[in-house]
């Protein structure tokens, strides 16, 4: 939600502040691009003070586009790559990790169709060209990431646009999230079945609002009172949009014994904690329709399948699902594949271990809760850096 928050008081005329905001490595991309795309902004400890382009359309030259390192963000390349074109006809992307491999055709199709400059070196992605309101369709079974950046940067130009899912779409609840962020910049989108979004083109106004808590990151707390922690989780939203609220319903799913299907294709993020809570539950646990945590910072079916056997576990990964068979975890050294939520679920599955579990790769909590480990050692963990 903070990348959202920032994007719309980007755009936004006048002076947003957005309160609650953690500065992790992803946030910090987002804001550097902002910048880049002419907004400016400061901050007072976790409050950001963000002053707007008006989304007002720059003519560059193909040598003066903007140029934006989207670390291993990929909410921050998906947003702002229709973003950039629609308030300065362009920009230059780049990244890190697997953030270039990972699958941006939707755009790519889409461009083609639009005559739209799309050209990807290596890790470098140059986009130029004009975006003008219209109608605009792609598919939804890829990421809702896509529909995101549309919508902020259809919102801004002139005239009335309809997007449109060719599919079902998946992760749809991270959609309503983004209309809640441009609603409260003052833009209201009409939302049919279809899906099917009608936006009519309208400035953002600065705005006050504050980043509620993050249930994604919430549910690895979950998951430690799942393994016998006893934490008081606080300032959650009940009714949020995040489509990762789901974890409270899952959570008293899995504590009844048996066997147990659970769809994970509108709350992907959720498989690492829900995952290690299946591990030593009294029951098979099985992920479907998961295809595309292959397609995250790291490919999350092997991960997790593998970090499980890592520590006496067993699980089975296919194509599009993962299988845990409950029964409890013993220890041992786990690769963290550079993946911030596979460390986390490594990191917790710890409370459920007689020996102890050595992760490798630790540092990659930075991407999105810097404050992981302290937060694991204020509520009790032991912690030792090697």
């Amino acid at each position: 939600m903070a990348h959202r928050l920032l994007i719309a008081a980007a755009l936004a005329s006048g002076t947003s502040t957005v309160r609650a905001v953690t500065r992790s490595e992803d946030v910090g991309r987002t804001l550097c691009c902002l910048e880049a795309l002419g907004a400016r902004w400061s901050a007072d400890g976790s409050a950001y003070r963000v002053t707007g382009t008006g989304a007002r359309s720059v003519a560059r030259t193909a040598s003066a586009l903007p140029r934006m390192d989207c670390g291993e963000s990929a909410s921050t390349l998906r947003f702002l790559i229709p973003v950039a074109l629609a308030v300065s006809g362009g920009g230059v992307f780049t990244g890190r990790g697997r953030l270039m491999q990972r699958p941006h055709a939707p755009y790519r199709t889409l461009f083609d169709e639009k005559r739209i400059f799309y050209r990807q070196d290596g890790d470098t992605l140059t986009v130029r060209g004009t975006l003008k309101a219209g109608r605009y369709q792609l598919p939804g079974d890829v990421s809702s990431q896509f529909f995101t950046g549309l919508l902020f940067a259809l919102s801004a130009l002139d005239g009335e646009s309809v997007l449109e899912s060719l599919t079902p779409l998946q992760s749809a609840p991270y959609v309503s999230m983004t209309l809640e962020a441009l609603a409260k910049a003052g833009v209201h989108v009409t939302p049919s079945d279809g899906p099917r979004f009608r936006i009519r083109g309208q400035p953002c106004r600065a705005f006050r609002a504050v980043v509620e808590g993050d249930w994604s990151q919430a549910a690895f707390w979950y998951a430690a009172n799942f393994l016998g922690g006893d934490v008081e989780i606080r300032g959650l939203n009940p009714v949020s949009a995040q489509g990762d609220r789901a974890v409270t319903d899952l959570f008293r799913r899995l504590k009844h014994r048996g066997d147990v299907e659970i769809d994970v294709s509108d709350c992907p993020d959720l498989l690492p904690p829900l995952a290690v809570m299946s591990a030593v539950r009294h029951g098979s646990t099985r992920f479907v329709r998961a295809q595309r945590l292959r397609l995250k910072e790291s490919d999350r079916l092997r991960a997790m399948s593998r970090l499980l056997r890592a520590l006496g576990g067993r699980a089975e990964e296919g194509p599009d699902f993962l299988r845990v068979a409950g029964g409890g975890l013993r220890g041992g050294t786990v690769d963290g594949q550079r993946d911030h939520r596979i460390v986390m679920a490594a990191a917790v599955a710890a409370c459920a271990c007689a020996d102890p579990v050595t992760i490798l790769g630790a540092e990659a909590v930075r991407k999105s809760y810097p404050a992981f480990w302290d937060d694991y050692q204020c509520l009790g963990g032991s912690v030792h850096v090697l």
